[in-house]
């Protein structure tokens, strides 16, 4: 844990356990599959690879693609308008 890239991706995977874990006990019509995870949790460790290499344009474009994929794939807010 030396560089930011090795904090901000493990604050981005530790906030994908949570939604993870929150809708694993959820109703069964609102959980979704492990495999909808595993994109966002490679581009995290991808990112931190080359961003910890020096390749710092690349890691924060990826970052910010991560982000994006969380926000419109695995809609972290979208349970909240429901209860």
């Amino acid at each position: 844990m030396q560089t930011p890239y090795d904090w901000i991706t493990i604050a981005i995977f530790a906030g994908l356990i949570v939604v993870f874990l929150q809708r694993s006990v959820a109703a069964p019509e609102q959980q979704d599959s492990i495999l909808s995870y595993l994109p966002a949790a490679l581009g995290c460790a991808g990112c931190n690879y080359v961003g910890n290499k020096g390749y710092d344009v690349i890691a924060v474009l990826g970052i910010v693609a991560v982000l994006a994929y969380v926000w419109f794939v695995i809609k972290p807010y979208e349970l909240i308008g429901r209860r």
